[in-house]
């Protein structure tokens, strides 16, 4: 049996990757000359899986319509440290992958290439980012590598603890990064805390000195 800390840092890293991995599907809406940014929080060594479909707004309708196929969506994501990872111009429904080689905030920025095709119109972009193992397409990976089912399962599982240690990994990260900034802050703010009190007594001394010279200049004292 694991004593309680370790189960519930088992019990964290299974809800942990649980979120993680789940599909965030979402729709934007962007103008002309729009771009749009998201921040994902991304262990280092892991794939991450884009799928979006853009829509053109009709006027006539009301709705939205499925784009003309000049348009092409441009896909920028850049690393905690502000490196490109991806730049590339895909059509207008499509998908993007990248691994991440530095855990982090990871920005991942959409914007279309072209103007000229919806000149005033709005675009609606579907996009569903995949983290993690999620990001793999198990079917194509039995039938490229000619597993069965029950291999399939494993190498699932596997993925699935591989991703979980990255998470743990990760959390630390985070933790040391976070102890690292408080203590650093905690620092300054003594030092600060110190200043403050030498400049007190200094002008506490120097208005004692400066009401006795006026005393003394007055034969008060």
């Amino acid at each position: 049996m694991c004593n309680k800390m370790n189960c519930n840092s088992l019990i964290s890293a299974f809800i942990l990757l649980f979120v993680i991995h789940c599909v965030n599907g979402l729709y934007f809406h962007i103008a002309e000359t729009e771009r749009k940014c998201f921040i994902e929080e991304i262990p280092d060594e892991t794939m991450i899986t884009g799928k979006y479909k853009t829509q053109l707004f009709d006027p006539r309708t009301g709705g939205f319509m499925q784009t003309n196929q000049g348009i092409g969506m441009h896909v920028d994501v850049r690393d905690p440290e502000d490196k490109p990872i991806l730049s590339a111009v895909y059509s207008a429904e499509g998908t993007f992958t990248f691994t991440s080689h530095t855990p982090g905030e990871h920005v991942i920025c959409l914007y279309s290439n072209s103007t000229k095709w919806f000149a005033g119109s709005l675009l609606r972009v579907h996009l569903d980012i995949s983290v993690g193992d999620q990001a793999v397409d198990y079917a194509v990976v039995a039938k490229r590598e000619k597993l069965t089912e029950l291999q399939l399962r494993v190498r699932q599982l596997l993925d699935q603890v591989e991703q979980i240690s990255k998470e743990q990994n990760y959390q630390r990260y985070r933790e040391e990064r976070f102890r690292s900034t408080s203590e650093s802050t905690n620092g300054r703010v003594l030092w600060w805390s110190l200043a403050q009190t030498c400049v007190l007594l200094a002008m506490g001394y120097w208005q004692m000195r400066h009401l006795k010279s006026f005393f003394e200049a007055k034969k008060l004292v």
